[in-house]
This record gives C-alpha cells, structure tokens and sequence, in this order.
C-alpha cells in the first residue's frame, strides 16, 4: 500500500521577501525624490523654515501679549514664503542636478582617458594608434582654416 505524502513549503522565506519589499521601496523612494520634485521640496523647506525661525525671532520681541497676532503673521510668513519660493525652488533643483550630471559625465570621461593614458604607456600598438588619431584631429583642424 503505497502512500503519496505532499507537503506544500513555501519557495522563498518570509524575512527575505521583507527585506526585499524594503530595499525596493527605499530604492523607488530615493528614484522619486532624485527627480524634480524631491529637490525642489527639500530647498522649499530649508528657505521656508529659515524664514519661519528668523520671523518667530522678530515676532518674539514685540508680543508682548499680542500672542494671536504674533501666530497670523508667523503663519502669513509661512504660506507667502511657500508661494513666492516654489518655482525658484524647483529652477534651483533642476540646476543643481544637472550641475550634478555634468560635473559626474566629466569626471568620468576624465577617469576613462587617465585609464587609456595608461594603457597606451604600457602599449606601444595603443600609443600609435593615439598618435595617429591626434594627428588626423591635427590635419583636420588645419583644413579648416585654409
């Protein structure tokens, strides 16, 4: 008498699957907030909270019992900051990325011709083949100025 026995295991462990679930969320959060909005919001609220600190400063020396008033103007301060600094905010943050981008392209074309430099030093075949290509840029460049 035969007996089939099927137990049913699960293919991946459950802590696995959780920690996966979290760096793809963590990955996806930080591939939002690296487009325009994530930079522009942080900028908006490092200028907003620093005229939101120097405004609680300037208010704090004359309430004086005028508390109410005090909090309107503390507020006004907040939501005219916040309307005047958004589109300056997201100009700067797309500055800066790109900034960013072209700054990071460069260092790594400069780190791709140090890595051929040293390749053609060590190669005399690679060196030559540099030589050859400089020199046409050469000839090129002198074409067109006659």
């Amino acid at each position: 008498m035969g007996r089939f026995v099927q137990i049913d295991y699960p293919q991946s462990h459950a802590g696995v699957d959780r920690v996966t679930n979290a760096y793809q969320y963590l990955r996806a959060t930080g591939h939002s907030l690296a487009r325009g909005r994530g930079t522009a919001t942080f900028l908006l609220a490092a200028v907003v909270s620093a005229l939101l600190v120097v405004a609680n400063e300037l208010v704090e020396t004359w309430t004086e019992g005028h508390l109410m008033v005090a909090w309107v103007v503390l507020w006004a301060v907040g939501f005219a900051s916040l309307a005047l600094f958004a589109q300056p905010a997201r100009t700067a943050g797309a500055a800066i990325r790109s900034a960013f981008r072209s700054w990071s392209a460069a260092r790594k074309q400069a780190a791709e011709d140090d890595k051929l430099w040293n390749l053609a030093l060590q190669d005399a075949r690679v060196m030559a083949d540099l030589s050859r290509a400089m020199s046409a840029a050469a000839e090129r460049d002198l074409r067109s100025f006659y």
